[in-house]
């Protein structure tokens, strides 16, 4: 065999073996049976291997995730942490506030610590302690009149070591301006980049991994007529207004979002 038939023989077996994943655990951390059934029916929209190996999780981080909600991201990050001797902090509203009583299962999701994070808390942790601060669809919720996006930006900065990463995600407005006291749900991408760099943080990348080109972001009740919120209504007891097509909205799926990655300079 000449030496071009073994290299073009070796190029045909590397094509046909399958892509290795970038990182095993996290693979197995998305595809663990204890995610909820309807937390891995959305991977399709949220991307979540891509987007985490994206803002840089790592094995062994200490990860700080900012008002995790249910814990979509959680069921993914808490085994993570665990596996690679890594450390999850959750950020809550308020001291009482935990994760629904699953997590608390340490042979599947570690030891899961909590902080708080609002307007009036304290730091979030000891200064240069985190790797990574993430923070999935919640800037919408610090603006406003009586926001505190400020604080928050200054706090993930604080409690994050030199060259530490901050991940956001969030419902983008773009190319559409913002509604006033963004009501709808929709942050333009340049009022996050504002908020970040005015704290100090570089913007290090942004990607398009959970663009949804089919958001017109024209819905009668903002983001919140999308999937998963699916409103109809402007409240429990009121009808849909006439001519409202719910499946239209399904048929959008989840909103178009910004995903962007910051650092904090070393």
């Amino acid at each position: 065999m000449t030496v071009r038939t073994m290299l073009i023989a070796t190029a045909l077996v590397a094509m046909a073996l399958p892509a290795v994943a970038a990182d095993a655990k996290l693979t197995a951390a998305v595809a663990a049976s204890s995610r909820s059934a309807d937390n891995s029916a959305r991977d399709g929209a949220r991307h979540p291997a891509a987007s985490l190996e994206f803002w840089g999780l790592k094995p062994g981080q200490t990860v700080v995730e900012i008002s995790p909600g249910g814990g979509y991201w959680s069921e993914i990050l808490a085994p993570y942490a665990k596996q690679t001797g890594g450390r999850y902090i959750v950020a809550m509203g308020r001291p009482d506030q935990k994760l629904p009583a699953k997590f608390s299962d340490a042979g599947v999701y570690g030891d899961v610590h909590y902080t708080v994070a609002s307007k009036d808390s304290g730091p979030l942790g000891a200064p240069n302690s985190a790797d990574l601060v993430l923070t999935a669809r919640n800037v919408h919720n610090w603006l406003g009149p009586q926001g505190w996006a400020d604080k928050a930006m200054k706090d993930f900065y604080a409690v994050l070591k030199p060259g530490g990463i901050l991940a956001i995600e969030e419902h983008r407005a773009d190319p559409k301006p913002e509604a006033p006291n963004v009501a709808s749900g929709y942050v333009s991408t340049q009022r996050v980049i504002d908020l970040a760099t005015k704290a100090g943080f570089k913007l290090e990348a942004r990607s398009e991994i959970n663009a949804n080109p089919k958001d017109t972001k024209d819905h009668p009740f903002g983001v919140w007529t999308l999937k998963p919120s699916r409103q109809s209504s402007g409240g429990k007891d009121q009808p849909s207004p006439a001519g409202f097509d719910r499946a239209k909205y399904d048929a959008i799926g989840e909103s178009d979002r910004m995903t962007l990655r910051f650092r904090k300079p070393a």
